[in-house]
């Protein structure tokens, strides 16, 4: 990526795909290029905590809502500290952001994190071509960036593709860190960060646990020095199938009987340790409006979604694995992809979207309570 932060409310811009089609539109944050995967997002709300969420490395984020940015950028919001998108593309930017708790606007906090962008295309083409096509990789030229399109097209592809990314430990923290429980400490949970979103250890801590944030690369033994009642493991970029180390860990946790919870990255970890494959979606989940049954009650949930690849399991029958019978435990309703797991001889579980969000919906939410009442029996 090479940017400017200069001239971005003039400075022409182009889009371009892998396949050969192009849109073009106006610098929107920083000046410059910028390559990634080119994904939609369906949320209408929610943008700043979808900019931030390190599951969306590598990413171009097309927003199908036209009108973004209306409530400005605050300090609150952030699931991490710093943007994590590729780059940005919108149809309307809001001229001047309209909300008490906006500290600037989100063309200056693009420009300042140096984020590559374009607005004023059609985004409803765009998201209709993504859906038809699949996700490809796309190149975002702004400024003195823009040549000659046949130039343009051989960058784009040449820059990696998704499948076979290795990126958790891109996005990681690098050093164990500690989230305090809120009131009386009830229990420990030890949570591989494989791109955890900050809102996951609060919704944790709200419940009286103390969470235990450690790197991706964190051993067995790393995770067992915390004497843990749970282990997590969270979302994250990438592709699944390079995540042996995180697998091995988990079947390591599987092994002990420890209460396990796994999210979007982390169901896919738990699906490879359960001996299911992985494979890349069309154009994947994202968004706020995903309808997804959970299955073990008959319930419907809205729920969030940032996903790419998913988990190949039968969604017909209890299957046996190595660490017991298994079973598909949400699926979503526009698709039938898998949307969780669990263990049915021992205390784990996972879904592939989010129940954290911050942004709403909040219809998942009592998973988090599930996860507290398989460490409340196994303490018993």
């Amino acid at each position: 990526m090479t940017i400017s932060t200069r001239g971005a409310d003039k400075a022409p811009a182009v889009l371009v795909l892998e396949d050969g089609r192009s849109f073009r539109g106006r610098a929107y944050g920083a000046v410059g290029e910028t390559f990634g995967e080119a994904v939609f997002s369906t949320g209408m709300t929610g943008y700043q905590e979808t900019l931030t969420d390190p599951s969306y490395h590598r990413q171009v984020v097309v927003m199908t809502a036209p009108h973004i940015g209306n409530t400005g950028v605050n300090d609150d919001d952030p699931e991490s500290k710093q943007i994590w998108v590729a780059g940005y593309v919108v149809r309307d930017p809001a001229r001047k952001p309209s909300n008490w708790r906006s500290r600037r606007s989100l063309d200056e906090e693009l420009v300042s994190q140096g984020i590559v962008g374009i607005s004023g295309i059609d985004t409803r083409a765009l998201t209709r071509h993504l859906r038809e096509r699949g996700a490809m990789r796309v190149g975002i030229f702004s400024g003195n960036a823009v040549q000659d399109e046949g130039i343009l097209l051989a960058k784009v592809r040449q820059a990696p593709e998704m499948s076979g990314a290795d990126l958790s430990a891109e996005v990681a923290t690098k050093e164990t860190y500690v989230v305090p429980a809120i009131g009386t400490k009830k229990f420990t949970v030890a949570a591989i960060d494989l791109g955890i979103k900050g809102m996951t250890p609060h919704r944790m801590a709200e419940r009286g646990i103390e969470v235990h944030v450690l790197p991706a690369t964190a051993t067995l033994d790393e995770v067992y020095a915390v004497k843990p009642d749970g282990v997590f493991f969270s979302n994250g970029p990438g592709d699944p199938s390079t995540a042996d180390h995180p697998v091995s860990v988990m079947q390591g946790v599987l092994e002990r009987k420890t209460p396990l919870f796994g999210i979007c990255f982390g169901n896919q970890i738990l699906g490879r340790a359960l001996g299911f494959g992985t494979y890349k979606l069309k154009y994947g989940h994202r968004g706020i409006n995903q309808p997804v049954q959970d299955r073990t009650t008959g319930k419907v949930e809205v729920t969030a979604h940032n996903h790419g690849f998913a988990v190949d399991a039968p969604l017909d029958k209890v299957s046996d694995t190595e660490f017991g019978r298994a079973e598909v435990s949400h699926v979503c309703l526009n698709d039938q992809v898998v949307e969780g797991l669990q263990l049915l001889d021992r205390p784990a579980f996972s879904v592939q979207y989010h129940p954290e969000a911050a942004a709403g919906p909040h219809d998942a939410a009592y998973l988090f309570d599930r996860f507290v009442s398989l460490m409340e029996g196994q303490r018993a």
